[in-house]
């Protein structure tokens, strides 16, 4: 096996620049493992990414690879790997933007154990909205008793934070069309349709106050929470940075919570059933074009995952 599939892009632009292309089987170094990717979740910031839109914060290297969520097999061991060994099922993360594809070398501290129970599809796109989801939370000092709203509450990374605010007691105000009442009301959350007249609904839903806000969608949230008047120490975005930065509220997201230690209690909440992880759709690598199209719709509840 000298050559592995992977998604590709070369230049910035629509999904139209996505490819997958054949690329040298990467070999392990030292601490790290090969593993062959059975599942590949995608994100909204690797369209941002390939589009160019971050290229300010998060600089691209044409041509580039795409991906950091995976779970798979252990085919290979780097020199003083004890972790793990091969034949092992694992899930975890890459930062090289790689991870869409057959195979990937992957440093063990970026890797746990897979629990038995959890599908392919879903062990392979927990990474970024579990530990996303879990900053998020944690950024807002949720307490029982409370009440929270949610923007994007029906997406990848919302239906997550929905039933880790629902764990801790907290009443969630679910922001999101129509067509996903009936999961936010399975879930716990009440939902809140979004649009014009949200701020009434809201205070509506609320008629003592709402104690903190996560936005997971854009910056018209975050400058709808500052004027509803939650403090701003208790509203976090995992996109808005700029408008954070400006109003003084939060900004933290997935790489504020990047450790096997988080990856390993929100993968265990999903072995043990407490919080499920919605998988939208699943697509051959081969339709990764096909696959972001529809994310980028953004009207996915749940997750978009490559099956390699």
């Amino acid at each position: 096996m000298t050559t592995t599939r992977a998604v590709r892009f070369d230049s910035y632009g629509g999904t139209e620049v996505l490819y997958v292309g054949e690329v040298p089987t990467p070999v392990p170094g030292e601490g790290e493992v090969l593993v062959e990717v059975r599942a590949a979740g995608i994100n909204p910031g690797e369209a941002a990414i390939r589009s160019g839109t971050m290229h300010e914060m998060f600089p691209g290297t044409l041509p580039s690879g795409q991906g950091s969520d995976l779970a798979g097999t252990v085919l290979e061991l780097g020199d003083g790997v004890a972790e793990f060994a091969v034949g092992d099922e694992v899930l975890g993360f890459s930062w090289r933007r790689n991870s869409q594809a057959t195979h990937v070398t992957v440093p063990v501290a970026q890797l746990i154990r897979k629990p038995t129970g959890i599908p392919w599809e879903v062990a392979g796109g927990l990474y970024v909205v579990a530990c996303t989801a879990y900053a998020a939370v944690r950024a807002v000092a949720p307490a029982a008793g409370e009440t929270i709203a949610v923007a994007g509450a029906a997406g990848g990374v919302g239906t997550v934070v929905v039933q880790l605010l629902s764990l801790h007691g907290v009443r969630v105000l679910g922001i999101a069309s129509a067509g996903s009442d009936d999961w936010l009301l399975a879930h716990g959350a009440t939902p809140v349709h979004y649009g014009d007249g949200l701020a009434d609904r809201l205070t509506a839903a609320a008629p003592s106050g709402i104690d903190a806000f996560i936005d997971l969608f854009g910056p018209q949230y975050v400058q709808l929470a500052v004027d509803l008047g939650i403090p701003r120490d208790r509203v976090n975005t995992i996109i808005s940075f700029q408008l954070a930065a400006e109003l003084g509220v939060k900004a933290e997201g997935s790489e504020d919570a990047s450790t096997t230690e988080v990856l390993t209690e929100m993968a265990n909440l999903v072995a043990e059933r407490k919080i499920e992880i919605p998988i939208a759709a699943t697509y051959p690598l081969d339709q990764v074009a096909a696959a972001f199209t529809e994310l980028e719709k953004r009207h996915t509840r749940g997750k978009i995952v490559l099956i390699p």
